[in-house]
């Protein structure tokens, strides 16, 4: 067994690997870049290391520099968790060549499985079921577009090189095919440094379903059952579940069977997953889209039913051991259903969200598993992918699953950054996926609905309260000074006022024990000290937890959070000026940025003439792209350049109207 092994990762899976490293009484190694210096993982290591600033092709990414941390630390391997050099042959070559066990596959596996191409050809002559599809290295946009005749719409493109759904774009037209074609080669070159592309054939309506394998150097190849991962947005998993509700036992074993010939097509070792696409009608139907060489992000669902640690395996097999198990060892165990927390506004396109998490209340109870990487304290960057913790319920049966899952997100509080845990709750309630009956673009048909806000009356009242009760305490005791509302005649209540985007305010005014908001007049008391508190309405109470942080007021309450900056009087007669100069529902000629990142594209000059909806500029933050549109037509000025960093909300275009034009 190993004496010591580094982790080239970072968030919440670093932090799970090295909890099984300490299990096994294995020193671990951690690598941080500049914007985790104080990050969960580093702390939890026996020892942390320096790679680089923060920008991952300088730190996470660069393979000299965890080669160089890992020799400069005597450690016998290296766990590459998922994501960044998880799958880069260039990176396990690097290994092997510096005396390094590389904790998963061969460098002949990781090359023929990262290669969507070479993989479809080399497990098709196996006999495993593949959908249809056209590409190959070195094939130009203007060949692809003359072989898509082949494949048909819709179609989907695909980086060869990719994987975690990055760059993949559904294209259900002829003449959108040119511009994906090179919106998704520059995602693909950005991501993978590698712009080769394939185009598939497109099965509305299918189920993502996934088979773990594991694998030795002496030829056992074992399969711990299925996970169904058809709840996605973007082709990004939100979440997974283990055993899929599809699936009957025999389907469940041929699909097992297929995942096991792919591995032992290519002497597989380790820890891997073949990703089938399943026609939701037709489950014996499936057909082979990759294998991803190294663990999943959703690896604990298999882990809550099979009672494995996929970790452990994985270093017990790196390390020269045999599997102890065969395939007849393997049962599955109830059920398990995982759900991804990001940072994120859903309310916002699913944009990503920084910010500082100043309170935090992570789930536990019966059956409840956390993966995290937060602390408090801990500053959520644009740097890195957004996921920031994984929230696993398990129970006797999948209904007993779902219920847990829910109470444990209800119970989840991170305040000073949003996330999207209140769109996790509402999505789980759903009657698809109460019933199991899912697919791929389910969530898309269903946003509208999802994203329906509930009446945010209690915390506007929550927020007034909460602010009224810090100027009563800061007011000198004077009775002269006291904020009474008193005067000859009708009190005046006291007027607050709150925005949490634009155009969205809350006023809410307050006078003794009555608060009356937009919607209504409420009897209401809020008591206790510091974040929680207990909100008394006329005929009911409600536990929150409520900060200041940063110049926001953020509420939380059973899964749901509200955070609004509470606007000062000159702020309410800046913006009420604002609306003088403005007709009535007019578009604002500002094109401002709604995330901090990278402007990786712009697409006109200043001086230019553009029309209402055109492409300005394209910004990049968190592995996502957001392209900025003009709202209105004119004469545009354009005040960034590739690779400028910009801030939320920053102006990066504006546009004046033409001549005789009005806003």
């Amino acid at each position: 067994m190993f004496t010591s092994v580094l982790v080239a990762n970072r968030g919440e899976i670093a932090c799970r690997i090295i909890e099984t490293l300490r299990k096994l009484g294995i020193r671990s190694i951690a690598v941080y870049s500049d914007a985790d210096a104080d990050a969960r993982h580093v702390t939890l290591a026996d020892i942390a290391i320096r790679i680089g600033p923060a920008a991952p092709s300088q730190s996470y990414l660069s393979i000299d520099a965890i080669v160089a941390a890992a020799q400069a630390t005597d450690a016998d391997a290296i766990h590459p968790g998922y994501g960044f050099l998880s799958e880069n042959a260039d990176f396990a070559r690097a290994c092997a060549e510096a005396g390094i066990v590389f904790i998963g596959p061969s460098v002949a596996a990781i090359e023929i499985m990262g290669d969507k191409i070479r993989a479809k050809e080399h497990v098709g002559a196996r006999g495993v079921p593949l959908i249809l599809g056209v590409g190959t290295a070195g094939m130009g946009d203007s060949e692809l577009i003359a072989a898509s005749t082949k494949v048909g719409y819709p179609l989907i493109i695909k980086p060869s090189a990719g994987g975690g759904g990055k760059g993949m774009t559904v294209v259900e037209r002829a003449e959108d095919l040119a511009d994906a074609l090179i919106a998704t080669r520059r995602v693909a070159t950005s991501a993978f440094g590698d712009d080769t592309l394939l185009l598939e054939r497109y099965v509305s309506q299918p189920r993502h379903i996934e088979v773990q394998v594991l694998a030795d150097d002496y030829g056992s190849v074992i399969h711990l059952g299925e996970r169904e991962c058809s709840l996605q947005r973007r082709h990004q998993k939100i979440i997974e579940e283990a055993p899929s509700p599809l699936l009957t036992p025999v389907q469940r074993a041929r699909m097992g069977e297929a995942a096991c010939e792919v591995a032992r097509s290519v002497d597989y070792r380790g820890a891997g997953t073949v990703e089938f696409l399943v026609s939701a009608a037709a489950p014996d139907d499936f057909f082979f889209m990759e294998m991803n060489t190294r663990l999943q992000v959703e690896h604990p669902v298999t882990e809550m039913i099979t009672g494995l640690d996929l970790v452990e395996q994985q270093v017990r097999i790196a390390a020269g051991e045999r599997l102890a198990l065969a395939q007849h060892d393997i049962q599955l165990t109830g059920h398990a259903i995982e759900a991804r927390l990001y940072s994120e506004d859903p309310a916002r396109g699913f944009l990503p969200a920084t910010g500082t998490v100043d309170y935090l209340r992570q789930p536990s109870g019966e059956g409840i598993r956390v993966d995290s990487s937060l602390v408090s304290g801990l500053r959520v960057g644009a740097n890195y992918d957004p996921m920031l913790a994984k929230i696993i319920a398990h129970g006797t049966d999948r209904a007993e699953a779902l219920r847990r899952l829910r109470a444990a997100l209800e119970s989840t509080v991170v305040l000073g950054v949003r996330t999207n845990v209140e769109f996790l709750l509402t999505l789980l309630a759903t009657d698809e996926v109460q019933a199991g009956d899912l697919d791929t673009g389910l969530i898309e048909r269903r946003l509208d609905d999802i994203l329906k806000s509930a009446p945010t009356d209690e915390f506007a009242v929550a927020a007034a309260l909460f602010v009224h009760g810090a100027v009563l305490k800061n007011t000198p005791q004077s009775p002269w000074q006291q904020p009474t509302g008193w005067r000859l005649g009708e009190h005046r209540p006291f007027r607050y006022s709150f925005r949490r985007g634009p155009g969205e305010v809350a006023d809410v005014s307050v006078l003794d024990d009555v608060v009356t908001t937009a919607n209504g007049t409420y009897s209401a008391r809020m008591s206790g000290h510091g974040p929680q508190r207990t909100l008394q309405l006329a005929d009911r109470a409600r536990s929150l937890a409520i900060i200041e942080s940063h110049g926001r007021l953020w509420v939380s309450a059973a899964g749901r959070s509200w955070d609004a900056q509470l606007r000062s009087r000159a702020d309410q007669l800046r913006d009420h000026r604002a609306t003088l100069t403005r007709v009535a529902g007019a578009a604002n000629p500002d094109i401002r940025t709604p995330m901090p990142g990278t402007v990786v594209a712009v697409a006109v000059a200043s001086g230019d003439s553009v029309e209402e909806g055109q492409l300005l500029v394209t910004v990049e933050a968190m592995k996502m792209e957001h392209k900025l549109l003009a709202s209105i037509a004119g004469v545009v000025t354009v005040d960034v350049v590739e690779g400028d960093l910009v801030s939320l909300d920053q102006i990066v275009a504006s546009v004046s109207p033409h001549e005789g034009a009005t806003l």
